[in-house]
């Protein structure tokens, strides 16, 4: 039986016919030396690490303090609480491991959009990013005992107009309340709602797994 803190590896492979979960790193794709840790409560995270072909393990903290800096530039705000999510760990990391946090906001016109609280404020927000243009930032973390490494990725997202109706179908019908922005563009309204993506789409998920793979390999 695989617990939620076990290694997970290709779990989310569509392949019918590959029905054993292998946990062992061959030669051929061996991305780094460390055991990876993934620090994320994020489906998402977890599900585009794993597309990599990567073993790791899934380590969760509960009331992780996401706050930051009134003055601290928006643009940097992903990167910081990625540090702020590592920093958490630390006590814990033995010389082996590979800690890898991250944390991903949408910014529109000067606001920050993170998670919504309630279903109005999700309502709202989507309201907001109706037919306009905005950014979607994600901060990652590799962290070991001996060093650490920020970095992040930016992505601009327009959506076309969103009526009433496709807000209140989004809202009744999926589960926006854990996602920054208050939107999943892996869900209906990314299907139906946005227009363009200038950037990676992994990013916009919460994720720059491209970017992920090649900072890995060079830790």
């Amino acid at each position: 039986m695989i617990t939620p803190d076990a290694i997970f590896f290709c779990i989310f492979r569509p392949d019918k016919k590959r029905r054993r979960i292998d946990f062992k790193q061959t030669e051929m794709m061996r991305i780094t030396h460390y055991k990876v840790i993934l620090a994320s409560a994020s489906p998402r995270r977890r599900e585009l690490l794993s597309g990599i072909d990567l073993p790791y393990e899934l380590r969760t903290l509960p009331n992780i303090d996401e706050s930051f800096p009134a003055d601290l530039p928006h643009e940097a705000v992903p990167e910081y609480l990625a540090r702020k999510k590592a920093a958490g760990y630390l006590d814990t990391l033995k010389e082996d491991e590979l800690l890898i946090t991250a944390d991903t906001v949408v910014l529109l016109n000067g606001l920050i959009l993170g998670k919504p609280i309630d279903r109005e404020e999700a309502r709202r927000m989507l309201q907001m990013l109706s037919g306009a243009r905005h950014r979607v930032i994600t901060g990652v973390c590799l962290t070991s005992v001996a060093k650490d490494v920020t970095f992040s990725d930016t992505a601009w997202v327009t959506f076309g107009c969103l009526t009433d109706e496709e807000i209140d179908y989004y809202l009744d019908s999926y589960s926006p309340m854990d996602k920054a922005g208050a939107y999943g563009v892996q869900e209906w309204i990314g299907y139906v709602g946005v227009e363009k993506i200038e950037g990676s789409y992994f990013n916009v998920m919460g994720f720059p797994i491209y970017k992920v793979y090649r900072e890995l390999k060079r830790f």
